[in-house]
């Protein structure tokens, strides 16, 4: 599984994101940016909280009857000439594909961006039996191409990155000798990308839904490459996380028009595919052979928990352009491939709490994710749950902190012991210069404590010694 996109320690990666200014700004600029056109695009739509209630109302159906719907899109996908294939993990996903790849004896293909085959590493896995597959979206391509430099969001992968660095990427890489104006740097990529679509074998795409009632895959797509992707190679593989699915095109709509708004702060997405089956004999263009690939990898245990929720989830990334700490730390911060809420949601459920524990400490519970999530997810209470299973049943914590905590609880629970303690509670004012406490000092201002306790002097008061 391709969850971890970094082998630093949590606070090797706190230290070198919080220290690059560069990125720190360049993601701040994203957030205020979206998350205005957002607000603006919600504003016309009118009525978001309903709009929020029945996006969440149908995901939450689909979920509660998943089995019936996965069976009904599959019986509609191979009744339109698709081959449909069920993967357990990471390793069966990636070995369909290759087996597909060995078949068609094929070395070249175009993939549009897809998360799913982000989780499962399915670039690195084609690479290692000889295929070349190149990412076209824009974003993509450009993390690519800089050294397989990871993504920062979901949605908008280059995040991190300015005109100024793309453009130091395309020179070093590419040989680009232009400008940095972006018209200029996308009509550069394009001429590269043209070509590598038309000597594709094969394409790769994700899929943002899948049509139970047609056995339809619908792709959002802003750059086109989408559509060349899906349209000139002959064999078309789809990867699809099982819990994509929508009953129909009349919730397709509803949903469609919540990514679109969410994602990039759009009424909609500059390209729609939908694809229904290969190529059929009228069909001028498309694949002639059309695979799609349901892929498990840790979502049925997610549904049977009481974490299922977080399954609602539609891939826009608007939790993260709100979240204060993706602010400051960016998606590298947290070093999994869904960063943000999110991630701290989802990836201690199909990756395990024991290695991504700490991904849950970057959040403040401060609940801004809740208020923007187009299908209300209970993400902040959600981490928060984490934290509680984390220390109460996985017992993930160091003896340090425990002893902290029992001596803290002890205090707590004993009258006599909390009166003492509070007694010398402004001994607290050293805390700064305890080396133990340092660190976590550093970036707070700490409160001076008084000598005398608040209780005492309202006794003196109320006895008129004051």
């Amino acid at each position: 599984m391709s969850i971890k996109t970094s082998d630093l320690s949590f606070k090797q990666r706190m230290r070198e994101n919080l220290s690059d200014s560069f990125k720190r700004q360049s993601i701040a600029a994203a957030q205020d940016l979206i998350n205005q056109k957002r607000q603006e695009c919600y504003d016309k739509l009118g009525d978001f909280e309903k709009w929020r209630d029945l996006a969440a109302d149908i995901r939450s159906h689909v979920l509660d009857n998943l089995d019936y719907y996965l069976e009904q899109f599959v019986s509609n996908a191979e009744r339109v000439g698709a081959t449909v294939h069920f993967a357990r993990d990471a390793a069966e996903a990636n070995a369909i594909a290759r087996e597909i790849f060995r078949k068609k004896k094929a070395t070249k293909a175009v993939k549009s961006k897809s998360m799913v085959t982000e989780e499962i590493g399915l670039n690195e896995a084609l690479e290692e039996i000889g295929v070349q597959i190149l990412e076209t979206d824009l974003g993509e391509y450009l993390l690519q191409v800089d050294n397989k430099d990871k993504p920062s969001h979901i949605v908008i992968p280059a995040l991190h990155k300015d005109r100024k660095r793309i453009r130091g990427v395309l020179a070093a890489e590419l040989g680009y000798d232009g400008d940095d104006v972006p018209e200029n740097m996308t009509k550069f990529v394009r001429g590269i990308l043209r070509q590598a679509f038309l000597s594709a074998d094969i394409a790769v795409t994700g899929c943002n839904f899948a049509i139970a009632e047609t056995g339809t895959i619908a792709l959002m797509t802003n750059e086109g490459n989408g559509r060349f992707v899906t349209s000139i190679p002959k064999t078309h593989i789809v990867f699809m996380g099982m819990e994509r699915i929508v009953p129909s095109f009349r919730e397709l709509d509803i949903m469609f028009s919540m990514l679109a708004r969410s994602g990039v702060g759009a009424r909609t997405s500059v390209y729609m595919s939908l694809i229904t089956g290969p190529k059929a004999p009228a069909d001028v263009d498309g694949p002639e052979e059309l695979h799609i690939i349901i892929v498990d990898n840790g979502r049925s245990a997610v549904l049977a928990s009481e974490f299922r929720d977080v399954l609602r989830c539609i891939r826009c990334g608007a939790c993260m352009l709100e979240c204060p700490a993706y602010r400051h730390v960016s998606g590298h911060g947290y070093g999994v491939l869904y960063p943000g809420p999110l991630g701290a949601a989802l990836v201690p459920l199909i990756a395990g709490y024991k290695e991504y524990k700490d991904i849950t400490k970057i959040c403040s519970l401060c609940g801004a994710c809740n208020d923007v999530c187009p299908v209300k997810i209970p993400l902040y209470e959600t981490i928060y749950q984490h934290r509680r299973i984390i220390v109460e049943r996985e017992k993930l914590t160091n003896r340090l902190e425990d002893a902290a905590f029992s001596v803290y609880g002890n205090i707590i629970g004993h009258s006599r012991l909390y009166r003492a303690a509070t007694r010398l509670a402004f001994l607290g004012n050293w805390a700064p210069r305890v080396s133990l406490l340092k660190e976590w000092c550093k970036s707070r201002e700490m409160p001076v404590i008084q000598k005398e306790r608040f209780r005492d002097w309202f006794a003196r008061r109320r006895r008129g010694e004051a």
